[in-house]
């Protein structure tokens, strides 16, 4: 009887809707929190109400555990949200400011609080056996460039490619687009006029080829993890008219069994 009243509650779109909002009133105050003036005039204040939402929290993981049981930690976002609150419940939290700081992933709850945002994180999940393949070839372009860059540039540009680490450093963020013409390559072309035949076609495969590739993959992602919602809510469309069809057959003859007992 408790568990099937919990599950009821659990299942409330208003339920959902007030975990939501409680994440984000909790997320509001801990950047409350990073304001001095405003700790010196409300620090009470603002720890109690800290405090009501990890109890808040700690009600729903709890009633989660009592209606799913074993269940529970079969799914990943249940196990997402009970490390993401246990964080809360260390000792030490209050003590070292590392600690402190992980208070912060509680506004990573809504994730599994909204539907739509879950949807988006299954598509990234989703993406990143795809992903590992691009990464892989991103890794193998830019150690080949970095090689190249070293040997070219090192000598007269040690601050910028004087080694591996340093050219990895400077063609990412060439490839960012940071600062990439006026800040490195220009400079460059003043003592290596062909340079550009270097940098232009990194550009080039890295910034306008990988890059896509990867958005790609996940866009690809994010649109089957919809289709296959949309297939799963069809689905259940179609056994809830089925129910209702068979519920009215058997309606249907028990009504003409009592009227042939009748007649």
């Amino acid at each position: 009887m408790m568990r099937q009243f919990l599950q009821t509650v659990l299942e409330r779109p208003m339920t959902r809707n007030f975990i939501l909002g409680v994440i984000v009133f909790n997320a509001a105050l801990m950047g409350l929190e990073t304001s001095s003036q405003i700790m010196t005039q409300f620090s009470g204040l603002i720890q109690w109400l800290d405090r009501a939402c990890i109890a808040i929290f700690i009600v729903e993981i709890v009633a989660k555990l009592i209606v799913q049981r074993g269940q529970f930690f079969r799914d990943g976002w249940n196990v997402f949200d009970f490390l993401i609150v246990s964080v809360a419940l260390i000792p030490a939290a209050q003590s070292f400011s590392v600690l402190r700081a992980l208070r912060v992933l509680r506004v990573f709850r809504v994730l599994s609080a909204a539907p739509r945002l879950r949807r988006v994180v299954e598509g990234f999940v989703t993406a990143l056996p795809g992903m590992a393949s691009v990464f892989l070839l991103m890794a193998i372009i830019f150690y080949i460039s970095s090689v190249m860059a070293t040997n070219l540039f090192g000598q007269a540009f040690p601050d910028w490619f004087g080694n591996l680490g340093r050219s990895a450093y400077s063609l990412f963020q060439i490839m960012t687009l940071e600062s990439w013409s006026m800040g490195i390559v220009r400079p460059v072309m003043e003592l290596y006029p062909l340079a550009w035949a270097f940098f232009v076609p990194f550009i080039l495969a890295t910034t306008f080829a990988v890059v896509n590739l990867l958005v790609g993959l996940i866009v690809n992602s994010m649109a089957s993890a919809h289709s296959e919602e949309e297939d799963a809510r069809t689905d259940d469309y179609r056994d809830q008219v089925l129910e209702r069809l068979s519920a009215i057959e058997t309606r249907l003859s028990e009504a003409q069994g009592k009227n042939s007992t009748t007649k």
